[in-house]
C-alpha cells in the first residue's frame, strides 16, 4: 500500500482559472497546501499574480472567455510549471439580478461568455494532453442555481446548467481512455465578494432556502475540489455534488 499522505497533490500541476480571489483563491490556497504546484488564471493580472506570489505559484491574466487569451495562457503554464494535471473552472460572473423581461441579448451572450464558453475553452486546452499521458482531473464550479434556478438570475442559472451537463458529456467522452475524470460542484450561496454585486433580496432568497441557515465558507468548497482534483477520486466521474447545506433537492 502506498506511504503517500492521503488525498495528496505533490508536484502535481494545477490550473485554477477566476483563482485570483474568493473560491478560486482558496481552491488555489488548498491546492498549493497538498503539495500542487499552481497556476493562478485570472482576467485581473494583479489579482492573480497577488494570489500566485502568497503560494509560490504562477500568475498569469487570462480571459476564459477568449481562444486566444486561453491558448496563451495554458502555453505559458506549460513552459513554466509542465502539463497541466488538474484543472478547476472557476471562473464565472453572475450579471444582473433583474427579472428576465428586463434583460437584454448582452446580458444574456455575456453571462454564457464566461460561464460556459470559458469552460469549454480551457477543457479544450488540457484535454488532449491528458489523454496523452492518460492522467487528469477536471472540476468544474456550477452551481445550485443550475439546478433549481433562482429568480433575477436567469442567465447565470441556464450557464450553470449547461455546465454541469458539458461536464457529464465530457466525463463520458474521456471515460475509459484513462485515469481521467471530470465533475463538477454545485455550491449555494457562498460568503465571497460577489455577493456585493447581487441585489440584497436575491442574497436573502438564496439563503432563505438553505437548510443550514447560513452561507457557506469558501473553505468548504475548496475541501471539495481537493478531493475531486486527487487520485482517490478514480471511480467518481461525471457528477454534480452539491455543497448547499442541503438546499438542493436532487
Amino acid at each position: 500500500m502506498s506511504r503517500e499522505p492521503f488525498f495528496t497533490l505533490e508536484n502535481r500541476i494545477a490550473a485554477v482559472t477566476g483563482g485570483g480571489q474568493g473560491i478560486g483563491e482558496g481552491i488555489a490556497q488548498r491546492l498549493h497546501a497538498a503539495g500542487a504546484r499552481v497556476a493562478v488564471l485570472d482576467l485581473n493580472p494583479e489579482l492573480a499574480r497577488s494570489t500566485a506570489s502568497a503560494i509560490g505559484g504562477l500568475g498569469l491574466e487570462c480571459d476564459v472567455s477568449s481562444a486566444s487569451s486561453v491558448e496563451n495562457a495554458i502555453h505559458k503554464v506549460e513552459a513554466e510549471l509542465g502539463p497541466v494535471e488538474i484543472l478547476v473552472n472557476n471562473a464565472g460572473v453572475a450579471g444582473r439580478t433583474l427579472p428576465l423581461w428586463e434583460l437584454d441579448e448582452k446580458d444574456f451572450d455575456g453571462v454564457y461568455a464566461v460561464n460556459v464558453r470559458g469552460v469549454f475553452l480551457t477543457s479544450k486546452g488540457v484535454i488532449r494532453g491528458m489523454l496523452d499521458r492518460k492522467y487528469g482531473r477536471i472540476v468544474n464550479v456550477a452551481s445550485v442555481a443550475g439546478k433549481e434556478g433562482n429568480p433575477t438570475l436567469g442567465p447565470y442559472s441556464a450557464s450553470k446548467a449547461a455546465v454541469i451537463a458539458l461536464t457529464k458529456s465530457l466525463a463520458k467522452e474521456v471515460a475509459g481512455k484513462g485515469d481521467i475524470t471530470v465533475n463538477s460542484i454545485a455550491p449555494a450561496v457562498i460568503r465571497t465578494k460577489i455577493l456585493d454585486s447581487l441585489a440584497p433580496e436575491t442574497v436573502q432568497y438564496m439563503v432563505s432556502r438553505i437548510p443550514m441557515g447560513r452561507t457557506g465558507t469558501v473553505e468548504e468548497v475548496a475541501a471539495l475540489v481537493h478531493f475531486l482534483a486527487s487520485r482517490e477520486a478514480s471511480f467518481t466521474t461525471g457528477q454534480c455534488y452539491d455543497i448547499s447545506g442541503g438546499r438542493a433537492t436532487y
